[in-house]
């Protein structure tokens, strides 16, 4: 790739000062407002709390005239910075970036504040919560009590002992299996980077795709959204899984074809599945939402009173604290 002529918009420039907050989840913990607000008095923060994620120009119109912002979904592209000439950083709160175009962050010269990992502990307990759930017919026997049936019993499976296959064992999918640890399954890791040292101190085995699919119990999907990620889970792969197998993704919408999976889980190719994430999000796939087997959340993984203000510390230490993306370099490998 040609190595783009950049200019770096914060260089030799006095600190950021005119803060702006679009993401409605920062005003959801009110001592993250007070403390941005101490260090950036006078900072405009979205407490509407009626807007779910914005449009271009809305993004744009609600950042203009300020150097700095912190974004969840929100998109920052080539036509949004262009936009807005005197944004200089850009801090993200959480972890994925798929809605963030390093390229023209780079051709902008606007830098990125990022942390990984922040809100790992609150994904994966949601994984594991949702992974008990299904094997346990939790959500069947919920909706079915709450019709005003009473069903005698509905016969399930434990946890312990599973085998659970875990597709991308960054930060969130370590931590998925650190809180495994006791329930003494036996554990598979699928992943395009070396994890060798963390397989051996877990007790994970390494596997390829189709042996994930072919053996896993459980299969948790903690991958990041890009180009080799979209629609991975697609008819040909879901048809792959065992027939007893509950498909977790808590990771980003988009990576499971869902209308595969309605026919999926419809058909019984697999048992079960649990989604917080959706292609699109609010999602309008009702047909899908409705299925017994499905246990369906909006997005909530990151959403625990500890993981939002862990997210919002080092969003506003990513106001000071940045670099400018390169793409085709971490975090952005895949664009």
């Amino acid at each position: 790739m040609r190595e783009l002529r950049i200019k770096d918009r914060s260089a030799g420039l006095p600190p950021v000062s005119r803060v702006a907050v679009p993401a409605v989840s920062f005003a959801q913990h009110p001592g993250l407002v007070a403390r941005l607000e101490k260090g950036y008095p006078g900072a405009k923060v979205n407490v509407e709390g009626d807007i779910y994620y914005r449009s271009e120009e809305e993004t744009i119109a609600y950042l203009r005239g300020h150097d700095a912002a912190i974004v969840s979904f929100e998109k920052i592209n080539d036509r949004v910075l262009s936009a807005l000439p005197d944004l200089r950083v850009v801090s993200k709160l959480g972890v994925g970036l798929d809605q963030i175009d390093p390229l023209a962050m780079r051709k902008h010269g606007v830098r990125l504040g990022w942390t990984p990992g922040v809100n790992k502990r609150a994904v994966a307990e949601l994984a594991l919560c949702t992974a008990m759930a299904a094997l346990r017919h939790v959500m069947e026997c919920n909706l079915s009590m709450r019709n005003g049936e009473r069903p005698l019993t509905r016969l399930g499976r434990q946890l312990s002992g599973r085998v659970v296959g875990v597709h991308g064992v960054g930060e969130i999918g370590q931590e998925f299996i650190r809180l495994l640890q006791p329930f003494g399954c036996r554990v598979l890791g699928c992943d395009n980077k070396d994890r060798s040292d963390f397989y051996v101190h877990h007790g994970v085995e390494q596997v390829d795709m189709e042996e994930l699919a072919a053996r896993s119990e459980v299969l948790s999907i903690h991958l990041g959204l890009n180009p080799t990620t979209r629609n991975l889970y697609d008819l040909g792969r879901l048809r792959s899984l065992r027939p007893d197998c509950v498909l977790i993704n808590t990771a980003r919408g988009g990576i499971i074809d869902e209308r595969a999976l309605h026919r999926a889980l419809s058909e019984g190719w697999i048992a079960a599945a649990a989604l917080d994430v959706f292609a699109e999000e609010p999602t309008s796939e009702d047909d899908l939402l409705r299925l017994p087997n499905l246990i369906s959340t909006p997005h909530i993984g990151a959403s625990s009173v500890e993981a939002r203000w862990h997210m919002g510390v080092t969003a506003i230490d990513g106001l000071t604290d940045n670099f400018i993306p390169v793409p085709g370099r971490y975090p952005f490998e895949f664009f």
